[in-house]
């Protein structure tokens, strides 16, 4: 990915969002302004700093940007505390004197998945492309339209925006595809050399208008918690918080789990989906699936 054009188009697509009025500017020919937010020199005044250092910083020249310039125009563009981590990431990259490929695991360790195992809710270790890389018996459950004919890892990111069936598995489908987008957006800013990364980013623009409109805002979110609605072709509609949680021992993991509210309908769903995941199994180690012949890939 082009750091320059990453930093450019990000303040760009800020600075257009704040009106003079917000930012306490007052206004003269309001009528002749060309620009539906601040002008550079506005951002300029408000971050203290001259029009032309903001405007080389806005093309995407940021050498020998100093943390408190940075912070001062996170405050004129009112940026969120993740725009403004986003910000500096990016600064970050294009500085880079050499380009740190961050290692990240493609298998988890055995310690992990008996993690997974121990947790009576649904839980899942993805990487920060969506990869599933492991997944407890309810996760695996909870997500099995994603998971369904797949014998490895999956891509929660091309299943939502490839597979039709994510739009009725998802309950709020749309918001699910804006916070991947974002998440993965973040990701870019934190590995801008991971070339795994910017592959999936470009098949995902070049195969969904959706993502690739979204992908143009700029707009910037890490995984952390919240809620999710769900239509499983099993037990029907479920509503599960989920939480986010870094694996600290290996960069770039982070475990997700899926619990419901005591004494809800979700949580009787669950136990009816914890029965059905142990059938599956039992018909499963019952009736394994045949090796496949050697003699075929002669």
């Amino acid at each position: 990915m082009d750091r320059r054009k990453e930093i450019r188009e990000f303040l760009t697509s800020r600075r257009a969002r704040i009106t003079p009025e917000q930012a306490g500017l007052p206004v003269y020919g309001k009528a002749s302004r060309r620009v539906p937010g601040l002008r550079r020199e506005e951002v300029a005044l408000l971050a203290g700093v001259s029009v032309d250092y903001y405007t080389r910083l806005e093309r995407g020249n940021a050498r020998g940007v100093s943390d408190s310039v940075l912070d001062n125009i996170a405050r004129a563009l009112r940026l969120t505390e993740d725009e403004g981590a986003h910000l500096f990431d990016l600064v970050r990259a294009a500085n880079a004197t050499t380009r740190t490929r961050r290692a990240t695991r493609a298998q988890i360790r055995p310690a992990i998945q008996r993690v997974l195992d121990a947790l009576a809710i649904p839980a899942l270790v993805w990487n920060g492309r969506f990869d599933t890389l492991a997944a407890n018996r309810l996760g695996r459950a909870l997500f099995s339209p994603l998971f369904q004919d797949q014998a490895s890892s999956v891509n929660n990111a091309r299943f939502v925006f490839f597979d039709p069936r994510a739009q009725e598995f998802f309950g709020d489908w749309e918001g699910v595809a804006n916070d991947t987008v974002a998440v993965l957006r973040w990701e870019a800013g934190r590995a801008p050399y991971d070339k795994a990364l910017t592959d999936l980013v470009g098949e995902l623009s070049t195969r969904s208008e959706f993502f690739r409109t979204r992908w143009a805002a700029h707009n910037v979110q890490p995984h952390r918690n919240g809620v999710k609605e769900f239509r499983h072709p099993v037990v029907g509609d479920l509503t599960l918080a989920y939480e986010s949680m870094s694996i600290d021992a290996d960069t770039g993991l982070t475990l997700i789990s899926y619990s419901p509210a005591p004494g809800s309908p979700s949580e009787d769903a669950l136990q009816l989906l914890a029965t059905w995941a142990a059938t599956i199994d039992r018909e499963r180690a019952a009736h394994p699936a045949p090796e496949p012949d050697p003699r075929e890939n002669r």
